[in-house]
């Protein structure tokens, strides 16, 4: 039983690193010659990482992945059967092991191992019902139930940064996707791969990708006892040795299509129809995550009432030319600040969402009568800025009033135009953004002091 991608990888591209390849220093082989034997505890059920299968035999993606490191570094690992992953942690801690396989590195094992490089590395996903709406920041979400198989780094970590978050713990990864099938929580935070598999085999196809936490793949390393840093590095050593290729063939092994020998064409092909559905699901997911990455960033920079940059984006591009004005010489930027006059007053007497209107229909305003090189944001309540790149202070002031009688002729409520105070300026010689943006404000106030519905310069 082979799988199909594996095969062709491994027939293009055979790799042969032996132990003497691999340098050892005289302390490193003297460590080898006086410990013939390196034990190793593993998860007995992590697919397609890691089992330990009914012959009693270590198989998955670690096992082959280590097993082609630990060759390659001269040592002859033996495995030390366990039936759960809770007696695979209490064996470690109690030093039973040598090595715990295909960890994330966390401050809690640290406690007791160190940690080679990683054998891989894969993202970690947000697995919800298909009803469920997309996860953009799970610091959003109120008291909703997240499932996780017990004793992993991720519960670890989520307990940690997540209070909001109700953990449940169980035991394996398929009782953590079973749970979310079944409405008996809200999310699980899977391994894309392990997703992917999981998925796949049960058929659990009312799930779905909700969302992908930032700064928390999976770093799947060996974890190596304190005691024995020779060993961590002989291990590094031989993980070095491992090429792209041959991660990719052996991930293609574990979670690719299963052909047997002498099967014929008909059924061949129809392997090849459901390999190409595999590929088309992982493209799916790819792209899936490329464009939930790509609302995740408009999120971040966007001021969600008006859709103009918010003050996080502008102080950005207000860093960006102040950088170009001490850098270029004769190159001139100038800065709007904008505020509606008696803006208070319209939401006492119109409400809230009337005031939101005057603000949506100030943006578009804005959008029309300035450059796309312009960047129009969002500073706050009814205060606006406009970066106005390669403008000098008298152009500034020309598109300044421009936009003052565009509002006072298109914005109105129900009894009054509605109008804006706005102050200018442009970068001095040796002025910081911030000093630049004082004199601004105080030339804004200038405006409002001498009767508003005007632009001063600062």
């Amino acid at each position: 039983m082979k799988t199909l991608l594996s095969v062709l990888f491994i027939t293009v591209l055979s790799i042969n690193v032996s132990a003497s390849d691999i340098k050892l220093t005289d302390a490193e082989q003297h460590y080898l010659k006086v410990k013939p034997e390196i034990t190793m505890c593993v998860d007995p059920d992590w697919e397609p990482f890691e089992v330990i299968d009914k012959n009693g035999d270590h198989v998955g993606i670690a096992a082959d992945l280590i097993q082609l490191a630990a060759k390659r570094a001269g040592l002859n690992i033996k495995l030390i059967r366990t039936t759960t992953w809770e007696e695979t942690l209490k064996l470690s801690k109690s030093k039973k092991c040598d090595i715990l396989s295909f960890v994330n590195q966390t401050p809690e094992r640290e406690k007791w191992l160190i940690f080679t490089q990683p054998l891989l590395t894969d993202p970690n996903i947000l697995i919800t019902r298909e009803e469920h709406p997309f996860v953009a920041d799970l610091n959003g979400l109120d008291r909703e139930s997240i499932v996780l198989p017990s004793g992993t780094a991720m519960l670890e970590r989520f307990s940690k940064d997540f209070p909001n978050l109700k953990m449940i713990p169980v035991v394996s990864e398929a009782d953590a996707m079973e749970m979310v099938s079944e409405k008996k929580a809200d999310m699980t935070v899977r391994s894309l791969i392990v997703a992917a598999y999981v998925i796949k085999k049960e058929g659990w196809f009312n799930l779905k990708i909700s969302g992908q936490p930032q700064g928390y793949e999976n770093h799947l390393r060996i974890g190596v006892v304190k005691e024995e840093p020779i060993l961590r590095d002989i291990l590094d050593k031989g993980i070095s040795t491992i090429t792209p290729i041959e991660r990719e063939a052996i991930i293609n092994k574990h979670t690719g299509l299963v052909v047997n020998e002498g099967v014929d064409k008909q059924t061949i092909l129809k392997y090849l129809a459901f390999l190409l559905l595999i590929a088309l699901f992982f493209m799916w997911l790819y792209f899936e995550l490329k464009r939930y990455n790509n609302k995740l960033r408009e999120l971040s920079i966007t001021d969600k009432l008006t859709g103009l940059y918010n003050r996080l984006k502008i102080d950005e591009k207000l860093k960006e030319e102040y950088n170009r004005v001490i850098r270029y010489e004769n190159y001139q930027c100038s800065i709007m600040m904008i505020d509606i006059d008696f803006f208070k007053s319209i939401n006492d007497t119109f409400g809230h969402q009337k005031g939101d209107e005057i603000l949506k229909n100030l943006s578009e305003l804005m959008k029309k009568n300035f450059r796309n090189t312009d960047s129009i944001g969002r500073l706050g309540g009814e205060e606006f800025i406009i970066i106005l790149p390669n403008t000098t202070i008298e152009e500034a002031y020309t598109s300044a009033e421009k936009l003052r009688i565009s509002v006072q002729e298109n914005l109105v409520t129900s009894t009054n135009a509605v109008t804006i105070s706005i102050g200018i300026g442009t970068f001095l010689a040796n002025e910081t953004v911030d000093e630049l943006l004082c004199r601004i404000d105080a030339a804004l106030y200038d405006a409002k002091n001498q009767g508003r519905n005007r632009v001063c310069l600062a």
